[in-house]
């Protein structure tokens, strides 16, 4: 069995319900994702670049995140993905939900999504790729996001520029 995450209803409230990650959810049930928008003193945002193994958008631009393991909160997996993959340690950061969403489809892949805003001061030197996950990182303005979601995409894009609204960073 892979990794285990906890089921929540329409309403985001835990069902009890522990599954392995890779199962397809029936209508009414999601997992729980979250992604961080690490910004640091020089107002510089942390992006990272995907594997080139991965199965999903891999070598797209995107911020850190990924999903909560069962038992965690929203709250403890940003941290905890933040310094899987980047090793930053920003658990003794403020970090605020800026903007959440929920998704369902037909094929089962139902989530929601907590994105955060965390401000550290950091430089580039400072982060450690783990190579799993992440083969490049940049410390980028929210024009230099711009010009490479023009170019080749970057995930998540719409909703981190509402995200970025809601925080005030826009």
């Amino acid at each position: 069995m892979g990794e285990l995450v906890d089921i929540y209803d329409d309403n985001r409230v835990k069902t009890g319900e522990v599954i392995d990650r890779t199962t397809k959810l029936e209508k009414g049930k999601y997992i729980l994702y979250v992604l961080a928008i690490v910004k640091n003193n020089e107002g510089r945002y942390l992006v990272t670049r995907r594997s080139l193994d991965k199965k999903w958008a891999a070598g797209k631009w995107e911020i850190p995140g990924g999903g909560t393991k069962a038992g965690e909160t929203s709250l403890e997996a940003v941290k905890r993905e933040v310094f899987e993959e980047t090793g930053l340690d920003v658990s003794l950061c403020d970090a605020r939900v800026v903007y959440s969403y929920k998704n369902e489809d037909e094929g089962g892949d139902n989530y929601f999504v907590d994105m955060y805003l965390i401000e550290k001061d950091f430089s580039k030197e400072d982060v450690k790729c783990d190579m799993t996950e992440t083969m490049d990182i940049a410390l980028v303005s929210l024009e230099e996001i711009e010009a490479v979601h023009k170019k080749d995409g970057f995930l998540h894009y719409e909703r981190l520029m509402t995200a970025l609204t809601e925080a005030g960073e826009k």
